[in-house]
């Protein structure tokens, strides 16, 4: 298996108020935020991202972590499931010029209002059955993406990354340590199907044969 890595170290990181978000979560907040649509993108903050726009801010200085760690060049090739609309993609091409990017995500809604720059590069898809031949891909990616899946479809996505990838795969995932990060998890999700402690998902990874890099999502 691969190591605990955080990649995302670098990502700004925002104040969030848990507690009052879970508060005000219903479960037709989380059924609507399910469907991945426009609402979830760009509708109410309760549904979703209330906005979801490019911000140069956030992935530019994460790329040059991910280039370090895998030693990507322009003679790479990246691919991206969960992709939305291309925002990690497309700083991965601006910052590592002629890269191979690719990018899949279930929602038609997100591929439809993609980054211009990168759509050509993105195609609707599920992490269950990603539309690549094996081994394509230096690197695969899943930010907090492949957690959206019932147990038994994400042993699934986790088998189809190592499929697709010829070399190195990294995720994150909804996860806690303790009992409060576990409540906490609670409050915080919209989305998630399956969210474990820590060692409840290496033991999971070893099952269905994940040998990738993996770090966890606790608000």
């Amino acid at each position: 298996m691969g190591q605990e890595v955080d990649l995302l170290v670098n990502y700004p990181k925002t104040k969030r108020n848990v507690k009052e978000r879970g508060a005000t979560k219903t479960e037709e907040d989380r059924a609507i935020a399910r469907q991945f649509g426009k609402e979830f993108f760009d509708g109410e903050r309760r549904h979703g991202y209330g906005g979801f726009a490019y911000m140069d801010r956030f992935w530019t200085p994460v790329v040059p972590t991910f280039q370090n760690h895998y030693n990507l060049t322009e003679k790479s090739s990246i691919l991206d499931v969960g992709a939305a609309k291309g925002f990690m993609l497309y700083d991965f091409s601006r910052l590592i010029p002629g890269i191979q990017i690719s990018g899949i995500d279930v929602s038609s809604y997100a591929i439809e209002n993609a980054k211009p720059e990168v759509k050509e590069h993105l195609q609707v898809a599920n992490a269950t059955s990603l539309p690549h031949p094996d081994n394509s891909f230096d690197l695969v990616i899943s930010i907090n993406t492949i957690h959206n899946l019932e147990k038994e479809e994400l042993a699934k996505a986790l088998q189809e990354i190592e499929r697709v990838s010829r070399k190195s795969s990294f995720i994150t995932v909804d996860a806690y340590r303790n009992d409060e990060e576990k409540e906490l998890m609670y409050h915080w999700n919209l989305t998630a199907k399956t969210i474990m402690h820590v060692d409840e998902w290496k033991t999971f990874f070893k099952e269905v044969g994940y040998t990738g890099d993996y770090y966890w999502f606790i608000p």
